[in-house]
């Protein structure tokens, strides 16, 4: 499958609130929820309106941007929260934003080792983030728990944390099916924001 270069365009932050008003949270390390919305460990009751009125996604091309920063910007933790016609999971990061692909996989595997990560899924949707790092200086994980986050939204199913290995942080979403989706760049505090409709 193609993929496509894209050049985000950056929205202004109260266009695009983190989570809405009912995240789940991925345990972060380092980081609050950066959206200022309170975190959940249960799964969203009912679905939050779309943020700043925001329309479900419409393609499903995969997306490449490539990047460079002067330091690896460390991921801290990643929340997910279900929305009217789309699920959202926000990739929390410490640093600049760094370059990122998304692209369907036929199944998740463990980056280093290829070993398949053990989910049931529909679809599966890989992020890549490079450069990049999931871990301190001492080696200790910035992204703590898991592997796997059980989300149980509207399509998200789980995301997976796949790699942290050679300066690229790998996440997979494990979907019901395969739908549009959109990855959008969020600022202050910076972070990956990946839409997936229902």
């Amino acid at each position: 499958m193609n993929r496509t270069l894209v050049s985000l365009a950056f929205v202004p932050l109260f266009l695009l609130a983190g989570c809405g008003q009912d995240p789940q949270t991925a345990p972060s390390s380092s980081s609050p929820p950066s959206s200022g919305a309170p975190a959940t460990t249960g799964p969203a009751a009912t679905p939050s309106a779309a943020p700043a009125g925001l329309r479900p996604p419409t393609s499903t091309k995969e997306i490449e941007v490539e990047r460079t920063t002067v330091a690896s910007p460390t991921v801290t933790g990643a929340r997910f929260g279900r929305h009217q016609g789309f699920d959202r999971v926000v990739i929390d990061l410490n640093g600049d934003v760094p370059g990122y692909t998304a692209r369907w996989v036929p199944e998740l595997v463990q980056d280093g080792s290829g070993d398949r990560i053990d989910v049931k899924g529909g679809a599966y949707l890989q992020l890549t983030m490079s450069p990049a790092i999931a871990h301190t200086e001492a080696g200790k994980p910035s992204w703590t728990g898991g592997p796997i986050f059980q989300a149980q939204l509207g399509n998200v199913q789980s995301v997976v944390k796949t790699g942290d290995f050679e300066g690229v942080v790998s996440v997979g979403i494990v979907l019901d099916h395969r739908a549009p989706f959109r990855v959008l760049e969020q600022k202050s505090p910076n972070r990956l924001v990946v839409d997936v409709a229902h």
